[in-house]
């Protein structure tokens, strides 16, 4: 019986986590279940998502399954290209300079700043009246 590797990553993105599991295959990314092309719509988040998969030139060489949890679409793709660039660099280790010098490896820590008490947001006051 023939053993595959597995690969599994974590990526982050604002509220977004992904959880990424790359296997040798035909290149058929799957997400929650759905396939890649139904669950991002929007062609930025599609191109963003293969990035790392198009610069190394494994398109078609890995199975990508993830599980995607927490903030909006644009997040998740930007969790899930980073969990798929880790996957590919624990795969090969020879990736990890392409990877890092393209900012695929960077963690991205901007977050959503807190909403202040006295205030209708984090940086936007109530409206001042003289009278």
């Amino acid at each position: 019986m023939e053993q595959t590797t597995k690969y599994v990553a974590l990526g982050r993105r604002k509220e977004s986590t992904a959880r990424v599991r790359v296997e040798a295959g035909s290149g058929k990314i799957t997400i929650n279940g759905k396939p890649f092309e139904k669950y991002f719509l929007r062609e930025t988040d599609r191109i963003m998502v293969l990035q790392p998969l198009v610069l190394t030139e494994n398109s078609s060489k890995f199975n990508i399954a993830a599980n995607l949890k927490g903030g909006g679409l644009t997040g998740q793709a930007g969790a899930l290209r980073l969990g798929i660039a880790r996957a590919l660099m624990s795969a090969d280790e020879g990736l990890k300079d392409t990877f890092r010098k393209n900012g695929y490896l960077t963690r991205d820590p901007r977050m959503k700043e807190r909403k202040k008490y006295g205030q209708k947001g984090a940086r936007k006051r109530f409206q001042w009246t003289k009278r």
